[in-house]
């Protein structure tokens, strides 16, 4: 985890289902964002693209924390902007997708904060952004969306992306939930997070809600998403195919119905 403090950075998000977060920086204040997620910045504000946030950790260290990064589906590189002007200035970030954006004050998380992949946004500067390897078997194995996490570290603000509607549930000690694979945003280091097999032949094969859930065990705060991105890639796909074959059929039908009457 990188020692350095995180500046501390104002805020304000905007929107309902697509949704944009501003930044206020002060004077030499820096927000880090992942690659494309950019939507617009004031006068003062500087832009500079890199391997990592942290100049302490030299070429190599950053170029593994790049590397890291791709795997949990973030660009190799990180953009810094920087506020180089003598007043206040905005830097805004706009969501992917539909859905939400968790502002996550990082000190109140002890340990940290694990996420899934792709769904980081920008943090202050001072904030380690890393890939997390889930240890258990389970989830290596048939876990998908639960084996590459990142994990956020450090004692300012930062911002993850969720799809849908976010649930919040903290869990005591011992208390379990079972969740979609792809439902789960993120949750506090203090939650244990495993695979567990649906069970049941009928369950399996017919349940439709795949054959694996993720169960968080508490204590410790854990964040839903009603609407994960592969859900709806499926969705919209689905009915594009759907689309496009009665087209076809209505185009076959319209073509015969005009041969017959030649």
């Amino acid at each position: 985890m990188s020692m350095n403090r995180s500046d501390v950075i104002d805020y304000r998000i905007e929107g309902d289902d697509m949704q944009a977060v501003v930044i206020t920086l002060d004077p030499a204040e820096v927000v880090i964002a992942e690659a494309g997620m950019f939507l617009y910045m004031t006068d003062g504000v500087s832009m500079q693209t890199s391997m990592s946030s942290d100049k302490n950790k030299g070429f190599f260290g950053n170029l593994m924390k790049a590397a890291g990064r791709m795997l949990t589906g973030e660009s190799f590189f990180i953009t810094n902007f920087e506020n180089t002007g003598g007043q206040r200035a905005d830097v805004a970030f706009a969501a992917p997708y539909p859905g939400k954006i968790i502002p996550l004050d990082l000190s109140t998380y002890q340990g940290g904060f694990i996420a899934q992949k792709d769904s980081f946004l920008c943090a202050a500067r001072g904030t380690d952004v890393s890939i997390h390897f889930n240890q258990k078997i389970g989830s290596g194995l048939f876990g998908g969306e639960g084996f590459i996490l990142q994990k956020l570290q450090g004692d300012g603000l930062g911002f993850i992306h969720a799809g849908g509607t976010v649930i919040e549930r903290r869990l005591e000690p011992g208390q379990t939930l079972r969740v979609d694979t792809g439902c789960v945003v993120g949750f506090e280091t203090s939650v244990d997070f495993d695979i567990q097999f649906v069970g049941g032949f009928k369950n399996a094969l017919f349940g439709g809600e795949g054959l694996w859930f993720a169960t968080l065990r508490g204590p410790g705060r854990v964040f839903l998403q009603t609407l994960p991105f592969a859900r709806l890639a499926n969705r919209i796909a689905s009915v594009v195919s759907t689309g496009r074959s009665a087209e076809q059929t209505s185009g076959g039908l319209l073509g015969s119905l005009m041969g017959d009457n030649d």
